[in-house]
């Protein structure tokens, strides 16, 4: 069974489709059948990073049932062998307003693949289909820059993304599921406090739910003169959410990623020894290493 990791931020613009690529490519690189699934419903642009101009299938096929399979949307990626892409919809109404219905089969399909890593690359924003695709996933990458609005957008995203992990452990048991299915919640503890005076065990369930939430945070387009207080972060996040967050890595401002984009290719190809192309392929071992241990503790 593959494992899923998602990439997601609070607000568009902060490279996560160009983290997603790369990390994909640095993993395919050693040795991992990867699958990049472009999932930002109404803004894919992630077959554009492999020169994948007009794709002659998309996910838009999968949802429409034109074609029946995953597999029967996904695209190799010539340059790197163990290297496959499903490409995004597009703005479509079709997608845009997604039944639960096909949320649902789309999930379901996607763990269904076979690979060994499947990197979703999830829309920005805090809609419920950005928030269930960040969650669906076993890693869950948060990308940041240090600019202090796309800091903040962070630190909403990943509060809404652990009120909707609680929630899904409650929707379908009663009655907790009528205390708190029609409740719009702004914070954790509100769950908590609801879902104590509920149900006796409900508190203890959503303290579990958020304990096993690690969310790792990727910072982008850090310089000398932007810097994040991560630790100032984490205690937020620790104090008001319940939460973990690991800082996964920084990936430099570097020219060379701009320039990448205009040739089509990931940066960790087209130039391999710019800072940033190095900062990927640390990241990317970093990675390995979380889901080599995973595998081991599944194992054991």
């Amino acid at each position: 069974m593959a494992t899923i990791i998602s990439v997601a931020s609070g607000k568009g613009g902060v490279g996560k489709s160009i983290v997603s690529g790369n990390l994909g490519l640095v993993l395919a690189k050693m040795g991992k059948r990867v699958v990049l699934v472009d999932l930002d419903v109404g803004g894919a642009d992630l077959h554009i990073l492999f020169g994948l101009l007009y794709p002659s299938t998309t996910l838009s096929d999968f949802l429409t049932r034109r074609i029946d399979t995953l597999e029967g949307v996904t695209h190799s990626i010539s340059t790197q062998h163990g290297l496959r892409l499903i490409p995004g919809t597009g703005d479509t109404l079709a997608t845009a307003n997604m039944s639960y219905a096909k949320k649902k089969r789309l999930i379901r399909h996607l763990r269904e693949m076979e690979a060994d890593v499947l990197i979703v690359d999830v829309g920005a924003g805090t809609s419920y289909h950005a928030l269930d695709f960040f969650l669906l996933a076993d890693r869950h990458i948060a990308v940041a820059t240090p600019d202090p609005t796309s800091v903040l957008d962070l630190y909403r995203f990943v509060k809404l993304a652990a009120i909707r992990r609680v929630l899904s452990h409650f929707l379908s048991r009663d009655p907790m599921n009528a205390a708190l299915a029609e409740r719009d919640f702004s914070s954790i503890e509100e769950i908590l406090t609801v879902s104590g005076n509920t149900d006796e065990a409900g508190q203890e369930i959503a303290r579990q739910a958020l304990a096993a939430f690690h969310p790792l945070l990727l910072l982008n387009r850090t310089s000398s003169r932007s810097k994040v207080n991560t630790l100032q972060l984490q205690k937020l996040l620790r104090q008001y959410v319940g939460g973990e967050l690991t800082l996964l890595g920084e990936i430099p401002e570097d020219p060379a990623v701009e320039r990448s984009v205009r040739t089509y290719l990931p940066v960790v190809e087209a130039a391999p020894n710019s800072p940033a192309a190095h900062a990927f392929s640390h990241v990317g071992e970093i990675l390995l290493q979380h889901i080599t241990t995973e595998k081991t503790q599944e194992v054991a």
